[in-house]
């Protein structure tokens, strides 16, 4: 097998409402502007968000994958940003909980995009649930975006806890979006390590990036349209540049946690 393996990452949360989807399509577009190819695929597979959130309408998702085998090529939608999304259906209830079959079948099709690829977003659902916690099972890093808020504290202990008791998870990397400033970032950060230190021996949390609250994040999502794109000179916009340049440097870590990972079969011959 050859070429450079992509690296995916998940864009993750405990507690909805904290901004994960409207970052997993910012960072596309700032890893697209360093000159990366990237996939964001919604794995929110019931409640589809990030075709809604571009203002796009793809004709296919991943129902279609699963229920009327079409190919993820069919599906793949590009963007006017750069990246393509892999959309999700909305209103599917069949969708909630995959079977073992389909989640490895998804994983399987992934294979053909192996080349074509520098960084897969895995934007996740928030909370617990089987499917949120088996993508984030099958990705090599995992961003879990948190506010100042005590409920989304609270909310991305318990899943990084969830992860790492029941499936051996140990690696985190921590955004907190929706910023006041930095310090109370910094302390709402230093609260979850102080947890996670006493609680959950092994984990290791590293925060990597805070994006400020702003005004130019909420009239771009009204306007369905990456704040990156409309207010590239806005703090937020200038928050996720940085944070995309750390995930540039990232690499496919060498230990893996033992679970099944998406380009599986390409992993065990690195």
């Amino acid at each position: 097998m050859s070429g450079k393996l992509p690296l995916v990452f998940s864009v993750t949360s405990g507690k909805g409402g904290v901004g994960k989807t409207n970052l997993s399509v910012n960072l596309a577009c700032a890893l697209v502007k360093l000159g990366k190819k990237v996939v964001i695929i919604d794995s929110d597979l019931g409640l589809a968000n990030v075709d809604v959130i571009l203002g796009l309408t793809p004709q296919k998702n991943l129902f279609h994958l699963f229920h009327e085998e079409a190919k993820l090529a069919d599906i793949l939608f590009p963007t006017p940003y750069g990246f393509s999304i892999l959309p999700a259906s909305s209103g599917m209830s069949e969708m909630l909980t995959l079977s073992t079959g389909q989640k490895l079948e998804l994983l399987e099709a992934f294979d053909e995009l192996e080349d074509e690829l520098d960084f897969l977003i895995v934007d996740t659902g928030a909370g617990i649930s089987d499917n949120v916690l088996y993508f984030n099972m099958a990705v090599q890093e995992r961003l879990v975006v948190m506010t100042p808020e005590p409920t989304s504290l609270t909310d991305a202990y318990a899943l990084i806890k969830v992860l790492k008791m029941n499936h051996g998870v140990e690696r985190f990397q921590i955004c907190i979006n929706m910023a006041d400033d930095i310090k109370s970032a910094k302390n709402v950060f230093s609260r979850l390590y102080q947890a996670c230190d006493h609680f959950l021996e092994g984990v290791s949390l590293d925060l990597v990036g805070i994006i400020p609250k702003d005004n130019a994040v909420r009239k771009a999502v009204i306007d369905q349209k990456p704040f990156f794109i409309t207010d590239p000179s806005s703090k937020p916009a200038r928050a996720v540049t940085t944070l995309a340049d750390q995930i540039a440097s990232w690499h496919v870590p060498e230990m893996l946690d033992g679970n099944i990972k998406f380009f599986w079969k390409k992993l065990l011959f690195q």
